[in-house]
């Protein structure tokens, strides 16, 4: 993942990098374009007009020649028109050929060179000494980097406080989907950014009330409930021997199973209010399999299995899967069994009823979903897988439904031991 502040800096030091770059080659051509050949034609007259004629001796030559390299501070040589030295005043001059001179400039190991043809056909040859100032354009270049440095320390803040800010309302972003309602970020300065997070933290307020309200309603309603199936179950014990047996039968057990539905959803709304377990212990998962087998005459098999956990939930869990083989299994048995495999603790509970389909396997742990068969015969409600695969996430581990051999389904717990 490329880092957003990384991103901006290095544009900014891009851009510097350009202004510098075009900054230094406008100015060697500004400077190229100062030597053009007319104005070393006019340095040529004028020089010619401050040199002693060429019938002058050559020790006039010389006079003049030390007296200009004194106000310049060039190397100077005169030379007459076959090649001849006439005068220098500096360093040894380098080395002259009048058939491949022309007037013009030229930079050399020594410095800059410039050569020109006198009016009357003699050549100066002029160099720079080695002690003078420094270039200007090395002086302008040298500023330009100290401002692109400057720019670029500047810039190294502004550019990471900026990606600061977004990668804590990411943070935020994350731990709100992650379910944790209660998530905000704190609004810096006055600009998009800050605006951003006020939205946020809005968005996150409003989501928090209006699901604190969801089972706040939820909660009173299966409160409510109880009362009146409370008082149904009681007129049902109170039903003479003149009722129907059957009738009495099954009111009692539709009371038992909104009673059931009931206290299944007051679980689902706690899960999704608690942010971590309530208790955290070992349990021994193949005691407690045990334990809840035993209620439904059934044996638990396999080897002992140490986990982290809430014991109640994890017996949920456990009476869930067995509800839930029970109604499916028919006429079939019911296999309940605990491994230890590479540091996980697994359980499966197996049924030899009609399965489920494999488009199925997925939907059936969603709330309140059911098989269609399920839903013709009235039987479940949909929420007790769903509760399963929560309990199961909850305490670091996966829940799954899987085909069996001969038939029926496979539900198998994953859990860290």
């Amino acid at each position: 993942m490329q880092r957003l502040y990384l991103q901006f800096y290095i544009t900014i030091l891009v851009v510097l990098a350009v202004f510098v770059g075009a900054a230094a080659l406008l100015w060697k051509i500004a400077e190229d374009e100062a030597r053009t050949p007319q104005y070393l034609d006019i340095a040529a007259e004028l020089t010619g007009a401050l040199l002693p004629d060429t019938d002058e001796p050559d020790a006039a030559s010389q006079k003049a020649l030390e007296a200009l390299q004194r106000k310049l501070r060039f190397d100077l040589a005169l030379y007459r028109a076959n090649g001849n030295m006439i005068a220098m005043a500096g360093r040894p001059p380098p080395r002259f050929d009048p058939e491949r001179a022309r007037t013009g400039w030229r930079r050399g190991p020594g410095g800059p060179n410039f050569t020109l043809e006198l009016p009357d056909g003699r050549w100066l040859v002029a160099r720079q000494v080695r002690e003078q100032r420094t270039s200007p354009t090395v002086w302008i270049l040298a500023f330009l980097a100290v401002v692109a440095v400057a720019v670029a320390v500047g810039a190294y803040p502004v550019a990471r406080r900026l990606a600061r800010r977004l990668e804590r309302l990411k943070t935020g972003v994350e731990q709100l989907g992650e379910g944790d309602l209660g998530a905000r970020v704190k609004v810096e300065g006055r600009d998009e950014v800050a605006a951003l997070a006020e939205s946020f933290n809005r968005s996150a307020r409003r989501i928090e009330e209006l699901v604190a309200a969801h089972r706040m309603m939820l909660a009173n309603c299966s409160h409510e409930l109880r009362t009146p199936l409370a008082r149904i179950g009681m007129a049902a014990s109170l039903l003479g021997d003149t009722a129907d047996p059957k009738t009495r039968e099954q009111l009692r057990a539709d009371v038992a199973e909104l009673d059931q539905l009931i206290d299944q959803i007051l679980l689902a709304s706690r899960l999704e209010g608690l942010p971590g377990l309530e208790r955290n212990e070992p349990v021994d998962l193949l005691a407690l399999a045990a334990e809840e087998a035993a209620h439904y005459d059934l044996e638990a098999s396999g080897t002992s299995a140490i986990v982290q956990g809430d014991r109640l939930l994890l017996r949920r869990l456990i009476r869930n899967l067995l509800d839930n083989a029970r109604r499916y299994a028919g006429d079939g048995a019911i296999e309940i069994s605990v491994a230890h495999d590479a540091g996980r603790a697994v359980l499966e509970v197996r049924d030899h009823g009609p399965g489920v389909p494999d488009s199925e396997r997925e939907k059936i742990f969603e709330p309140f979903y059911r098989l269609p068969a399920t839903r013709e015969s009235g039987r479940g409600s949909g929420l007790g897988l769903a509760l399963v695969r929560q309990i199961a996430r909850r305490h670091g581990g996966e829940a799954v439904c899987l085909s069996a051999d001969g038939g029926g389904s496979r539900f198998r717990i994953d859990l860290p031991a």
